[in-house]
């Protein structure tokens, strides 16, 4: 769904209950931040050749199944990389920084993408908490709500 085509009142109707279900793990990312949450099982006495897997902290597991089922997760976030023409992790940051209410599901696109690809790439589950990418997204559409809210809530008792 494109907020820019929705109203504030309904932008934040969609958004904010997925996001608070979401925003419970915000003490954690930021606690995990600069941090590996995963190891790579190696076993003993395996051959060199054998295959490594990730093992997921249990917490980032119960966030990332969070995130799983909410409504909001896109699997057509490849356009939104293709329209912006984003191809980096520091564009992304850039375009988290700048985002308002109207790329709000732009950004759950980003948020997406990490969810969606960790799924078959070992390890970006992990590097997408290290680096704080899903700590500023869920900041970011965190305040961009809180914002909004208070604002509208102010109109009404002006009104």
């Amino acid at each position: 769904m494109d907020s820019d085509k929705l109203s504030t009142e309904e932008v934040i109707a969609y958004y904010k209950p997925e996001l608070e279900k979401l925003a419970v793990y915000i003490p954690w990312l930021k606690a995990q931040k600069g941090k590996k949450t995963a190891t790579i099982f190696k076993g003993e006495g395996v051959e060199k050749n054998s295959l490594t897997f990730p093992i997921y902290d249990g917490t980032l597991l119960g966030f990332v199944r969070t995130a799983q089922a909410s409504k909001l997760i896109d699997r057509n976030y490849v356009y939104f990389y293709s329209r912006t023409g984003i191809r980096s992790q520091k564009e992304e940051w850039d375009f988290i920084q700048n985002a308002t209410i109207k790329e709000m599901s732009d950004l759950w696109k980003i948020f997406s993408k990490y969810i969606l690809k960790g799924m078959t790439k070992a390890g970006l589950w992990s590097e997408a908490v290290e680096s704080g990418i899903f700590l500023e997204l869920l900041l970011k559409m965190k305040d961009i709500i809180a914002f909004w809210g208070k604002l509208r809530k102010e109109n009404e008792r002006q009104g």
